[in-house]
């Protein structure tokens, strides 16, 4: 189980297969903006509020400063790997098939969880669209899950609904498009991009000018304290960041594109360091704009204690305040405080904008899922049936079939804010991994070639390997008791499985067949 794939098998394997590479620095840095700007930035605003109010700016800070030193270990490893599988294929490298697979078993959670949280977002986006206006598209019943969380369904709680039924729907189209292998091409990825960050700057036009005159909304500035990362609630300004994280995750998707990329010992590192700087600047003068302009208190029940966000409690005190209500009972959190503070056309604008482009990034996840799967499949660590063509389409439909189906599920019956929590605490061990691993490869192959080398090193990577653990014990109970779970049944799977069927174990190559992804680019 700790048998390692060589570097050099991996690179002569990717040179064997020749992905075309057509990417260059400024569509990577789209292709990062693209998968990271999304549903954290658009709802993941009213969960940190609940948690942190206005210290989330400082949540944002945090999380995106996590992201940034694993962002540059990242980059190493991407320059020197160049390859698909990301941090699943630089742990199989370097830390051996075991810790491989429980990097990649971790990404089902960023990656599938993660699309559920987007298309639990985008569900909220078109309904509020549509309520702003006085119109209801469905029953209630028809737009939340059957428990508000997943703790309340085990404890039998509140009945909030039957199925987020839009969520299960977008979910269902995405997984129709990359099966049938519809196109998306650079352009089309770029104009979505274009969509949301014209949204995004829309939104700062108009509520940075009002931050002078509301100095207050910014008092108390920590009402829930800095939280514990050893407690179990996963509240205050690190239960925020711990939450925000997930408006960070995606950025790695530059680096799956390493093999599709011109030169990309010099444009991924530049793809996934701009990408993320950008991202940050948006988030925090957004998030500045939102407490500034309209204000972003927690909501307390009548003895002073904080709702958990997504509780049945907090849904009925949101729901019992009626009209205009504070920023963190919303579902598409920018665009309802422009409705607030007077500019409704451009409110609906900015949610227009996110329902336009929200899929994109549940397509990106997905895709992002199937290209694990289908390399976790190629080394035969998964069945190999998971990676078989479809006839017509030329596309792994089982995989994706798969994926959709798990997707739907989760996004039916699932909160946005405890599906972001559950998909970054599997983000969090992976991007520790890699961290790991870049430490680990200066020792047992120094002399490798090292287009990009990470600056103070050994600072960086236990830089980023506290604050990813620093952040995973920030989150709550359910979701850490969640990740601990899932690896347990990953741990038997594999030692069941994929031990034994293991290629490198019988010194097997396997050619995979090339498939074509939504891009027109081969797996």
């Amino acid at each position: 189980m700790w048998r390692i794939k060589s570097l050099d098998a991996i690179l002569a394997t990717a040179e064997k297969k020749s992905l075309h590479r057509s990417l260059g620095p400024i569509q990577l840095t789209m292709l990062g903006i693209g998968a990271v700007i999304g549903t954290g930035i658009f709802v993941l605003t009213a969960t940190a509020a609940q948690k942190a109010g206005p210290g989330m700016m400082v949540s944002f800070i945090i999380a995106g400063s996590v992201c940034a030193v694993a962002a540059l270990c990242y980059s190493e490893l991407a320059s020197m790997v160049p390859v698909a599988g990301s941090a699943y294929t630089y742990s199989y490298a370097v830390m051996g098939e075991l810790v491989a697979w429980l990097v990649g078993w971790a990404l089902i959670l960023e990656y599938a969880l993660g699309a559920s949280a987007v298309a639990v977002g985008w569900s909220g986006h078109i309904l509020g669209l549509f309520e702003d206006y006085g119109i209801h598209l469905l029953p209630h019943a028809l737009t939340v899950g059957p428990k508000m969380s997943f703790g309340s369904f085990l404890e039998g709680g509140e009945v909030g609904g039957i199925v987020n039924l839009p969520a299960v729907l977008i979910t269902a189209a995405v997984t129709w498009l990359l099966i049938v292998g519809t196109k998306e091409s650079a352009t089309v990825n770029s104009v979505l991009v274009a969509i949301k960050v014209l949204a995004l700057t829309l939104f700062i036009v108009l509520t940075i000018p009002l931050i002078a005159g509301h100095l207050g909304n910014f008092k108390p500035f920590t009402p829930r304290g800095w939280g514990n990362p050893l407690g179990s609630s996963g509240t205050g300004v690190l239960g925020a960041a711990a939450s925000i994280f997930f408006a960070y995750v995606g950025f790695d998707a530059v680096s799956t594109a390493a093999e599709e990329t011109r030169n990309p010992q010099r444009n991924v590192p530049i793809g996934l360091i701009a990408s993320l700087l950008i991202c940050t600047l948006f988030y925090l003068l957004a998030a500045g704009g939102a407490v500034g302009a309209y204000g972003a208190q927690p909501l307390f029940d009548a003895a002073g204690v904080a709702y958990d966000p997504g509780s049945p409690e907090f849904s009925a005190a949101c729901t019992a305040l009626g009209a205009h209500t504070p920023l963190v009972c919303s579902k598409h959190a920018l665009a309802y405080v422009l409705h607030e503070i007077g500019h409704p056309f451009f409110g609906s604008v900015v949610a227009l904008a996110a329902t336009i482009a929200l899929p994109s990034v549940v397509l990106l996840m997905m895709y992002g899922q199937t290209r694990i799967f289908f390399v976790m499949a190629r080394d035969g660590l998964l069945p190999s049936v998971l990676s078989t063509v479809h006839p017509k389409f030329k596309t792994p439909w089982i995989i994706t079939l798969v994926t959709g189906v798990v997707v739907a599920v989760f996004a039916a019956f699932l909160p946005v804010g405890q599906l972001a929590d559950y998909s970054n605490s599997g983000t969090l061990f992976a991007f520790a991994a890699v961290s790991v691993g870049v430490m680990v490869l200066r020792f047992t192959d120094p002399n490798r070639v090292r287009p990009f080398r990470t600056p103070f090193l050994f600072v960086i990577a236990p830089a980023s390997i506290v604050g990813c653990v620093v952040l995973f014990l920030s989150l709550d109970s359910k979701s850490k008791g969640l990740f601990f779970a899932w690896t347990v049944l990953g741990l038997i799977f594999y030692f069941c499985y994929g031990f034994w069927k293991s290629n490198v174990r019988h010194g097997v190559e396997l050619d995979a067949p090339l498939t074509e992804g939504p891009g027109g680019i081969p797996d």
